[in-house]
């Protein structure tokens, strides 16, 4: 099983950034072997994806949501994984989850995924 445990998450005003972080760990572990996920949710919408990354360092976007303004990215050396945020606006508002999974493929589907963070609250102001 992997923990994952994510940071960056906070207020802003429209138009600013984050960056949210998420730190995997757990026994044996080799970060390269998974691809790592983020995915959001609003009050009273399902969870929705957002990026993906696999060990290789392919990325994926759900470009509706995104639209070129989120950056996906993972320090091996650390064990961490990033989503850079920019241009944000109130319909960013979200809780933001991090999930790995050794799967390669069918990364856009939070079913994919076994191991999910506790969550970090983003909340952007107008």
């Amino acid at each position: 099983q992997v923990q994952l445990v994510e940071s960056g998450g906070g207020l802003v005003q429209a138009g600013g950034s984050l960056r949210l972080s998420c730190k995997a760990s757990g026994d044996s572990f080799s970060f390269y072997s998974y691809s790592m996920g983020w995915f959001r949710q609003a009050p009273g919408k399902d969870r929705e994806f957002v990026a993906a990354i696999r060990g290789s360092g392919g990325t994926l976007y759900d470009q509706d949501s995104v639209k070129g303004r989120f950056t996906i990215s993972r320090d091996s050396t650390e064990n961490t994984v990033y989503l850079e945020m920019r241009s944000l606006g109130p319909e960013d508002t979200a809780v933001y989850y991090c999930a790995a999974d050794r799967s390669l493929v069918g990364l856009e589907d939070r079913r994919t995924y076994d191991d999910w963070g506790q969550g970090i609250q983003v909340t952007v102001s107008s």
